[in-house]
């Protein structure tokens, strides 16, 4: 069963490098028995008085005690954070910080907050094992890297809501059911799950918005003692970024949003959008595998996408061994995660065709199995991160449900169809499990216009699977101060994917502040 998630960067492997979770399930965000409507928000996001109210000065005011944390180079310190903004006498919650001191050499230009998306990707996972090492030698000289992982995320009092048994049977479940029965088990998944989240975690689960996210960072940000903020987001992160914007548009400094997301779209618009573009990216796959000697889906790029919803079907019918040692065999679901993976980054095409050869041929679905499992960030004890379960947390408490029921994902049918002939249906139904949420939304969509904001660079890469080219296009419409940078190119993301074009003119905006013409194009 995948889940909508945000957009990232390679997932597959090492730690992601932006996390993309846009992914239905999850990512549809939404409140029980609450509709979306199909059209596109008017209302804008308000921005925050400018003085800080008196009961946050203790929180603004902290001083972070900065310890080392096992990662040579690196210190982590503790954050607090009133749980609950409104009522900010009520309780606090911790969360974990990282950084990374700037090595010069030249001038130290402040702090550097990174986030790689999700929402449930640890910011602090991706400072340590990416950015921390891997951003450009000329930023890291001169900028603190600083990563928070979000409120119910990884190190920060993270949200649970299923066992490692129980994430595998929700993970296997069925997620294009043929009847009544199947939807029956569908629901229930949906429903087990979300009870789960709310037994585990009830009052954490009130306190997850992106809205108090942003907040968070503008805490962190005056405690780093920096007049500004100076942030690279990817995917989720993108909306993050820009709901900080909106919110404190005079403390903006030096934003990037990389794979942007549309904050002014309802919840089923969101997902009918993403699903569309993973069939985009299916789509350049299919091209590139029929190039290549022995592709398992044909020799002609138009019989690539029937002849894997033929697997898909035979799948569902009988599952084949995937070498498990917890005895899961590769079923239709599980399948169509690991395809799904591999879209967010095709450098990983070679290894997905390699597994779909294996599964096909000799039926031997270890390959699809380990790419799902990396979807997943399960490990192999079994276990699995908390990326899932923050996830739905997120993106349920954000917008509401993008769909009430099965009979409104039935009548939906056509349309997830029509935008991904693949993945369509699994998507669509996927997008039902913020309607069993325990928690009602507090979000709503709303465009971001931020007005007043310094510039702000937004990315969109054209054939992005997770993130669609055209969200990136809406966002710097919304921004007042936006400068669309565009990626003529694959993947989830640009920043760091091997664009000197792009590199370069993000460099230049992060180290001398200059953002680059609204429109630019690089290949």
């Amino acid at each position: 069963m995948h889940t909508r998630r945000s957009p990232r960067r390679s997932r597959i492997g090492v730690t992601l490098v932006s996390l993309a979770v846009l992914l239905v399930p999850a990512c549809s965000s939404g409140g029980a028995a609450t509709t979306a409507s199909p059209a596109v928000a008017q209302a804008a996001l308000a921005a925050l008085p400018q003085a800080t109210p008196s009961a946050l000065a203790p929180y603004y005011g902290q001083k972070l005690g900065w310890r080392e944390c096992g990662v040579p180079g690196f210190e982590c310190a503790t954050l607090k954070a009133p749980l609950d903004y409104a009522h900010p006498g009520e309780g606090d919650i911790r969360l974990a910080v990282a950084r990374k001191k700037a090595t010069g050499p030249g001038k130290r230009l402040g702090s550097l907050l990174v986030n790689p998306g999700g929402p449930g990707g640890s910011a602090v996972g991706y400072l340590q094992q990416y950015a921390g090492i891997g951003y450009p030698a000329e930023v890291r000289a001169r900028y603190d890297m600083v990563a928070v992982d979000p409120r119910g995320v990884a190190r920060s009092e993270p949200v649970r809501c299923l066992d490692g048994r129980d994430m595998d049977a929700y993970t296997q479940t069925d997620v294009t059911p043929d009847d009544q029965r199947e939807t029956g088990q569908l629901v229930a998944a949906y429903k087990k799950f979300a009870e789960g989240c709310g037994s585990r975690s009830p009052r954490l689960l009130r306190h997850l918005s992106t809205v108090e996210t942003a907040r968070d960072m503008d805490v962190l940000r005056a405690v780093l003692g920096d007049r500004r903020l100076t942030y690279v987001g990817a995917s989720y992160g993108t909306f993050l970024g820009a709901t900080y914007a909106g919110l404190f548009p005079d403390r903006v400094g030096r934003l990037v949003l990389d794979g942007a997301m549309d904050p002014s779209l309802p919840a089923r618009r969101l997902n009918l959008d993403q699903t569309a573009g993973f069939e985009t990216a299916f789509r350049s796959f299919a091209k590139d595998c029929v190039r290549r000697p022995g592709c398992p889906l044909g020799n002609e790029a138009g019989e690539v996408g029937t002849n894997l919803k033929a697997f898909f079907k035979k799948l569902d019918a009988r599952p084949i061994p995937a070498g498990d040692g917890d005895g899961r065999r590769l079923g239709e679901s599980l399948a169509t995660t690991g395809v799904i993976a591999a879209m967010y980054d095709e450098s990983t095409w070679e290894r997905l065709r390699e597994a779909l050869t294996s599964a096909i041929e000799k039926r031997d679905g270890a390959g699809l199995l380990a790419l799902a499992d990396s979807y997943y960030e399960r490990d192999a004890g079994g276990g699995y991160a908390n990326l899932m379960f923050a996830n739905a947390a997120v993106n349920c408490l954000d917008l509401p449900a993008a769909f009430d029921g099965p009979d409104q994902v039935r009548e939906a049918l056509p349309a997830f169809r029509k935008a991904s002939p693949v993945f369509g249906e699994g998507l669509a139904w996927s997008s039902l499990n913020c309607a069993y949420w325990p928690v009602a939304p507090t979000g709503e969509a709303r465009r971001i216009e931020a007005r007043g904001a310094a510039p702000i660079v937004v990315v969109g890469t054209t054939r992005d699977p997770a993130t669609p080219y055209r969200w990136a296009r809406s966002l710097s419409r919304q921004l007042s101060s936006a400068r669309l940078l565009t990626y003529d190119g694959d993947g989830h993301t640009a920043y760091g994917r091997g664009s000197v074009c792009i590199d370069a003119t993000i460099n230049a905006y992060l180290l001398r502040g200059t953002p680059p013409t609204n429109g630019k194009r690089c290949s």
